[in-house]
């Protein structure tokens, strides 16, 4: 824990609707929803004027547009929001080098390892404050900012911040700010460890607390149990991890209509695989695993996976691999979304490797003697 709030937590307001009201004024002060428009489409994310409606993100389009009937209903530019963001995350990097990602519109940022570091309150406030400007001045869209002395703490300042504001937590008043929220609020405290809780009669970060480390541990276990206590009395030592590794890339559809046809969930499955290997190669990245997931008709979910000799961004590769894991897979009740997705990932390609070991044995066959360890050729 710091004892100054330099780390700063930034959430974009609402972000894809946001940009599409900035780029289009008629949106502006109206409600808009963004996401799938078919029967079985879901909001991604809605405006703050949607929200007054009760829609929200992960809702069925179909729900949201019964409580708002007369909002802009779009469909995702994940293009445009990339660019948006990539302008957001160079404004962050002028901040400080360490800036970890956590989405599109999300990411935290180590203030004192910037040049010059911010080592104060009112300098991490003041610089807060700007960059909310410049994110304005660049982008059209608003962002909430967050100000503590861990990340956690940031995190949660930046939601009560929301929308379009900024707040610093002082460091040292951490255990009053937790005490009365649902201990959802606190990182890895998913729903089976919340409910496990309540049956204990724990619900929120106080009852958290006054348990004693001793409940917690055998109601968790040692590690979770100490990591829950440590974070309920407002203790997170994890650091700003900068170029935060991404650990897979995928594609899914949702269709309209449960699809039955194995022909028809061949040509789905080879066109996702080529969409993924597309963001792979975009991403400048390879994989060793390939994963199809498919959801059948009874919302039941399946993954199977095939790790490969080698990590590759080969559409062809792809391709084959998620076919032969379909075979694995009976689809003739049908299927309500089809996945496919890379993991294992690394910044070099199994083409690469051969090509190297060619390089090496036309070295060893021509007699050329290896570079010692640090020469530079």
């Amino acid at each position: 824990m710091r004892g100054q709030p330099t780390v700063l937590h930034l959430d974009m307001d609402a972000f894809y609707a946001s940009v599409e009201q900035a780029a289009k004024p008629s949106l502006r002060g109206k409600p808009v929803i963004v996401g799938g428009l078919g029967p079985r489409g879901v909001v991604a994310t809605a405006s703050y004027e949607a929200r007054v409606f009760g829609v929200h993100s992960a809702m069925p389009m179909a729900q949201a547009r019964r409580l708002c009937p007369n909002a802009a209903c779009l469909i995702p530019r994940f293009g445009v929001y990339r660019a948006i963001s990539e302008t957001v995350m160079g404004l962050l990097a002028e901040l400080s080098p360490l800036i970890e990602p956590l989405s599109l519109d999300e990411a935290f940022v180590d203030l004192a390892a910037g040049d010059p570091g911010v080592s104060t309150g009112e300098e991490a406030r003041r610089t807060g404050e700007r960059l909310r400007e410049r994110i304005r001045e660049r982008t059209g869209v608003s962002g909430s900012v967050g100000l503590a002395g861990s990340k956690m703490i940031a995190k949660i300042a930046s939601e009560r911040a929301k929308p379009d504001g900024l707040l610093l937590i002082p460091p040292g008043t951490e255990r009053e700010l937790l005490a009365p929220l649902p201990v959802r609020t606190l990182p890895g405290v998913g729903p089976a460890t919340a409910e496990v809780l309540r049956r204990a009669g724990i619900s929120t970060i106080g009852e958290t607390v006054r348990a004693g480390e001793a409940e917690l541990l055998r109601l968790l276990g040692r590690a979770h149990g100490t990591s829950v206590y440590t974070m309920a009395g407002g203790v997170d030592e994890r650091p700003v991890v900068a170029d935060r590794d991404t650990k897979s890339i995928s594609v899914e559809d949702t269709f309209d209509v449960d699809v039955t046809d194995r022909a028809r969930i061949r040509f789905e499955v080879a066109r996702l695989a080529d969409r993924c290997a597309r963001r792979l190669r975009e991403a400048g990245r390879s994989g060793r695993t390939v994963v199809l997931k498919l959801r059948r008709y009874d919302f039941t979910t399946l993954t199977r996976s095939e790790t490969l000799r080698g990590p590759t961004d080969d559409p062809g590769v792809v391709r084959e691999a998620a076919g032969r894991l379909l075979e694995l897979v009976d689809t003739t009740e049908g299927v309500r979304l089809l996945g496919v997705g890379v993991s294992g990932l690394a910044d070099f390609t199994q083409e690469d490797l051969f090509a190297q070991a060619n390089e090496a044995g036309r070295g060893e066959a021509l007699g050329t003697p290896e570079p010692p360890p640090g020469a530079v050729g």
